[in-house]
């Protein structure tokens, strides 16, 4: 059930079997913020996705509160430090985001227990969101439709997915939204941009170009589910071979790990996972190891699906809906396969999802990404 709530000159957008619009008069001062509130609902628990637009004073850090009146109960946020007491619940920005300018947005997420009316009183900054609203506005409330409706359909495939973007939404030359564009150790001539030439579905993707050497990263991220199995589907198109050096197309953050990176990407010109706290890798880099892992083909869209259980200690990988048998950990010992990842207990605990290009060579490529899903459960292509 998706339900989208939106707090604009003192109104909520309520969607229960109806969208309320808020139309303003003649104003002589913005709104001191716009949130949108979309959930994600089921009978426990629920997954929010929240869209703060700042009104006319830029901040170099923020804070978003509200009141839930129901019993909701926050347990795992993502792109915020979000915290409860009671009814009241905090968002914060974090270094990569807190910059916040005069009309400028910034998203974030977070997952619950419990169910419950959407808020209303949100505040940036201690001020709230209509405190500078027009002094004469009208609500009205159509009749229908008799469900809730988005400003565009959900991709297909999506299952059960916490979230799935194909990008369709993205109207400036770089990801925004939930998406946050950077590296976090070092950025050189790598880009990261939207695209409107070539995709997997409709009219966008992502594409990445992805100098080599180590300082030119290029990745574009977002936070992820942090409780149970972490299920993830997109879809890479890439221009050069995997090459022999050790290069990364995916990355996690581990926070059970140290804060590392779990990362997907290739090695002697095949797929691998490797692990940034130890250069673990899955397969091992032998002959045999490599043997049982694919190559990514060039030129044409693959369809890259993974599963990380974290308190069992155990990932998959498929691709092209096909399971990669040395991209595995399953408990069972495989030789040339996990020796080197079974070396110590790995129990993950990602905290996000980022996609782009790292190389540890000279090694430079141009990817696409289009059609990217996160969810409890295998998604599938």
């Amino acid at each position: 059930m998706h339900r989208f709530a939106a707090a604009l000159a003192g109104f909520c957008l309520a969607t229960a079997g109806a969208t309320a619009v808020v139309a303003a008069g003649p104003a002589t001062a913005a709104p001191a913020c716009a949130v949108e509130y979309r959930v994600d609902q089921w009978q426990t628990g629920f997954t929010a996705e929240i869209t703060v637009t700042n009104g006319a004073t830029a901040f170099t850090s923020w804070a978003l509160t509200w009141h839930y009146a129901g019993n909701q109960s926050v347990t795992s946020a993502w792109n915020a430090t979000v915290r409860q007491s009671g009814t009241a619940v905090t968002a914060e920005s974090l270094p990569y985001n807190a910059s916040l300018p005069a009309g400028g947005s910034v998203s974030f997420g977070l997952q619950g227990t419990s169910t419950g009316p959407d808020p209303t009183d949100f505040a940036l900054n201690g001020v709230a969101c209509g405190d500078t609203a027009p002094p004469s506005t009208t609500l009205t409330t159509p009749t229908t439709p008799t469900t809730p409706t988005t400003s565009a359909p959900p991709p297909a495939g999506c299952a059960d997915a916490a979230f799935c973007d194909d990008f369709e939404q993205q109207a400036g030359s770089a990801p925004a939204g939930r998406w946050t564009v950077g590296a976090a150790n070092c950025q050189g001539t790598g880009t990261v941009t939207v695209d409107t030439a070539v995709a997997h579905s409709g009219t966008r993707s992502v594409k990445v170009t992805g100098g080599g050497g180590y300082c030119n990263h290029a990745f574009f991220g977002t936070g992820v589910p942090t409780a149970g199995v972490l299920y993830g589907r997109f879809w890479v198109r890439h221009t050069t071979a995997l090459p022999a050096a050790h290069v990364t197309f995916m990355a996690l953050r581990d926070t059970a790990d140290g804060g590392r990176d779990l990362r997907a990407g290739g090695q002697n010109r095949a797929l691998q996972w490797n692990r940034e706290s130890d250069d673990a890798t899955l397969p091992a880099q032998s002959p045999a190891g490599v043997a049982q892992s694919v190559p990514l083909p060039t030129g044409t869209w693959s369809c890259f699906e993974f599963a990380i259980d974290g308190a069992a200690g155990q990932l998959r990988t498929w691709l092209g809906s096909a399971e990669v048998p040395g991209l595995v950990v399953d408990g069972v010992p495989t030789p040339d396969v996990d020796q080197q990842w079974l070396a110590r207990a790995w129990h993950p605990a990602v905290a996000d999802l980022r996609l782009g290009w790292e190389s540890y060579g000279t090694d430079a490529d141009t990817l696409w990404f289009d059609d990217v899903a996160v969810g409890s459960s295998r998604i599938g292509c």
